[in-house]
């Protein structure tokens, strides 16, 4: 297999998404809640991050919670947002010792006292980690932070300019990313649907889209090094012609 991408984007600098699908469709499949699938879902969480730090990946940003998936029930919605405190809490102290840096993008003025407390403390306490950037996407909706970065540069002078470079780092800080939002290198969905399902639209202009229909609870190291292959076998041209081609 042609490594044609690697001397391009080195592992280290890597930014890879994930849309975690699959959860609830799991659960069902084995006749349990989808509480129980959202747990597994969790643990799958863990051993994928576990992997993106020892393989060398640069950043990792994981699709939790959209902001539509509000509309799910709220018995449901009331366990996932448990869970992600649960999350944050224990495995914080990991984190810390294993030089993982935790954000989380999205809206935060909606969720409780204790979910807001604990992405605090976890930013607070990883923000020092330079060996994995690890982003949660929560309560997240692409469009709504491209909306944001727009009301951000509209206080400009009227027909002042607006670069690429200009509008990525508003829509960083629309996301709590004050570093400016970060190209896409390959994203990820597991569960066989293939769609973006508003999720990082501008941040994946030239990612390489790999779709998978291993359901989220069973995804591990292995799935990720196979993703990996994947995008290295591909030719990443960004609009241009290979220097062969173009002679």
């Amino acid at each position: 297999m042609k490594q044609r991408t690697l001397a391009i984007v080195p592992v280290e600098r890597l930014h890879i998404a994930i849309v975690m699908d699959g959860n609830g469709r799991w659960a069902t499949a084995r006749r349990r809640p989808r509480s129980a699938g959202h747990v597994e879902g969790a643990r799958a969480v863990r051993r994928t991050v576990e992997a993106a730090r020892r393989l060398g990946v640069g950043a990792l940003t994981l699709h939790a919670f959209s902001s539509d998936n509000w509309a799910r029930p709220a018995r449901e919605v009331g366990g996932l947002m448990r869970l992600f405190v649960r999350y944050l809490a224990e495995e914080r102290e990991h984190c810390v010792d294993h030089g993982i840096r935790v954000r989380v993008l999205g809206r935060r003025d909606r969720f409780d006292a204790a979910l807001g407390g604990e992405i605090a403390a976890t930013e607070r306490a990883t923000r020092d980690g330079s060996a994995l950037d690890l982003r949660i996407a929560l309560d997240y909706s692409a469009r709504d932070a491209v909306v944001g970065a727009a009301a951000r540069l509209a206080t400009r002078p009227p027909g002042a300019p607006v670069s690429r470079a200009e509008f990525a780092r508003a829509l960083g800080a629309a996301q709590h990313l004050m570093d400016g939002a970060r190209d896409v290198d390959l994203l990820i969905r597991t569960g066989g649907e293939q769609r973006l399902s508003d999720f990082m639209l501008w941040e994946c202009a030239y990612a390489e889209l790999y779709f998978t229909t291993r359901m989220w609870p069973d995804f591990g190291h292995d799935d990720l090094v196979h993703a990996l292959h994947d995008f290295h076998a591909r030719e990443r041209r960004f609009g241009a012609l290979p220097a062969a081609r173009a002679l």
